[in-house]
């Protein structure tokens, strides 16, 4: 951190453009703070990748510090598979600057002999998991900021088998990276290694998205959805996906139909927030849709609301979207007769309804660390086992193993396939949830998540998770703590017994506390924000539906009184 104007004057030199001269000569003239900003330390990988506010600096995306990553990752590949013919694809969402940065990208593995497959256009996430096994790439690059504010970017890595880069390629790679100076880049790109991809990629994936996702739902004619991509990927391909499915109804909000990196209709494209999927919801009150679909600017991630008991439209949050799909799937593959190698997966700060489910179902209940790369190395760690789903709270969901990462595009699909199913048979989407909380056990969960901007916000992160972990409650809402899981030590006490057990789990800056009636508080640092977020799961019986209300409001009530207790509110 001392060094940052050292740092910051060896972008001077005659390897960078004049533009960014100019502009870090004006922040040493003119804002010393700004200045330690950008150049403090270097751009990190996260949970998802690299991803940050772009402009100039070391701490920021721009050419140079993806194409140090990329040079650091061509030279990590010409290793590793010496003597193949390498391929990587490389895939870019709306965001400013995603096209001039991924082809940024794809010059660099061309300067350094590595055959580069660039979509010519956006595309979702998804898409370029399937494409890196599609076109036996043996790495795949995705530019996205995901759900973040407009002047973010970012670069997520995927290895051979379509998932995310995890141990030991992760911490190698970024050796090779941190290994290399700014110089070492190269950037003259050989255009010959550039191929340009379309349509065979689109078409192919759409396919496998309706095989995967479509299960010949009863009431696809009468079932109406409005669908917003708020701006962003999943234009490309859901709409497409939905009518080869069958469905008919199909009503777009025009718009956020158009792709923009500024998100103009939205404060932020997060289909966590209720305020994202505001225009989407007041359509299908006006038109009487059955359900609403929004995801995110990759289209990773997706926010349902459906009708609830009272009729109006009720967004379901991404625990409650994780359990319908995952028993539907359950119940299909229960239909063909369970193999006995079958499991399903979520992560650590997830609904505990799932191992519930799991356990009813008689199949393996498998649990990761917060970030979808860690199940799809489930998958690739266990070839043996047939993988049927699984998500994560923060709105992901993967379906089957076709795509090794979240996929909104199928999980919509599906999602409407439980939907429009549940109508066609009196139900609904709403109380088919409802029905799961009776036979699993009533599951409420609920997140803060608390942004600290900066050099001093990292340092408050850091000193909240201290406190948290050096000062642990005796009790959560008149409940013991019993277990208390520190996942950077790989230790879980039980501070009733003094029993000790290993979590058998890479290690990450995440704690939990668990009680002696089941109620969960986890405290952890995001990978890829500026954030510290606070998870906390709350339990109890549903002895029938028809006291739905009742129940909820008590558990709500519960987590109240935890958030006042925890001083989170």
């Amino acid at each position: 951190m001392d060094n940052f104007l050292d740092t910051a004057k060896s972008w001077m030199t005659d390897f960078f453009d004049p533009a960014i001269k100019k502009e870090i000569q004006h922040l040493i003239d003119t804002d010393t703070d700004e200045l330690k900003d950008r150049f403090y330390k270097n751009m990190e990988f996260g949970t998802g990748g690299m991803r940050g506010v772009m402009g100039v600096g070391t701490n920021r995306i721009n050419k140079y510090t993806l194409g140090k990553s990329t040079q650091g990752l061509s030279n990590y590949l010409n290793k590793t598979y010496a003597g193949e013919d390498i391929k990587v694809v490389i895939a870019f969402d709306c965001r400013h600057n995603s096209d001039t940065l991924a082809r940024t990208v794809a010059e660099v593995f061309s300067a350094n002999g590595i055959k580069v497959y660039l979509f010519s256009e956006l595309r979702t996430t998804p898409e370029l998991s399937f494409a890196v096994r599609h076109l036996d790439c043996h790495a795949g690059i995705v530019l996205t900021a995901s759900h973040n504010p407009p002047e973010y970017n970012g670069y997520k890595v995927y290895w051979t088998d379509g998932g995310q880069i995890v141990p030991p390629q992760d911490g190698e790679i970024i050796a090779e990276i941190n290994s290399l100076s700014v110089e070492a880049i190269k950037f003259e790109a050989n255009d010959s290694l550039i191929a340009v991809i379309d349509k065979e990629v689109d078409e192919a994936f759409i396919e496998a998205s309706v095989q995967n996702g479509n299960f010949n739902a009863a009431g696809k004619d009468d079932f109406k959805i409005v669908f917003t991509s708020l701006h962003g990927t999943s234009i490309t391909a859901i709409p497409e996906v939905l009518k080869r499915a069958g469905y008919k109804n199909v009503t777009v909000i025009e718009e956020q139909a158009k792709p923009d990196g500024n998100f103009p209709t939205v404060k932020s494209p997060n289909p966590e927030e209720s305020e994202a999927l505001s225009m989407a919801v007041a359509k299908a009150e006006e038109i009487g849709a059955d359900m609403v679909v929004g995801t995110d600017p990759d289209s990773d991630r997706l926010g349902i609301a459906v009708r609830n008991l009272d009729g109006k439209m009720e967004i379901v949050n991404g625990n409650q979207a994780m359990v319908l799909m995952t028993k539907f799937l359950l119940e299909k593959r229960k239909d063909l007769g369970f193999k006995g190698n079958e499991f399903i997966a979520t992560t650590i700060v997830s609904t505990p309804m799932m191992e519930a489910m799991a356990k009813a179902y008689g199949v393996e209940f498998k649990t990761a660390l917060t970030g979808f790369k860690w199940i799809g190395k489930m998958i690739k760690d266990f070839p043996e086992s047939d993988f049927i789903g699984g998500g994560e709270e923060s709105f992901g969901y993967m379906v089957g193993d076709f795509v090794r990462d979240k996929d909104a595009v199928t999980s919509t699909l599906l999602a409407c396939e439980i939907a429009a199913q549940a109508k066609a048979n009196g139900s609904s989407f709403y109380k088919d949830l409802i029905d799961c909380y009776v036979d699993y056990g009533f599951y409420k969960e609920h997140l803060v998540s608390i942004t600290k901007k900066g050099i001093s916000g990292a340092e408050e992160i850091k000193q909240m998770l201290k406190d948290f972990k050096e000062n642990p409650v005796s009790s959560v809402a008149d409940s013991k703590v019993k277990w208390i899981e520190d996942y950077n030590t790989s230790t879980a006490k039980n501070v009733l017994t003094g029993e000790e057990k290993v979590i058998d789990i890479p290690k990450s800056n995440v704690l939990i506390y668990e009680t002696e009636d089941g109620t969960r508080v986890a405290a952890r640092p995001s990978g890829t924000e500026p954030k510290i977020k606070f998870y906390i799961s709350t339990n109890t019986s549903l002895d029938k539906a028809e006291n739905y209300k009742a129940v909820a409001a008590t558990l709500d009530a519960k987590i109240a009184r935890i958030l006042s207790e925890l001083k989170l509110s």
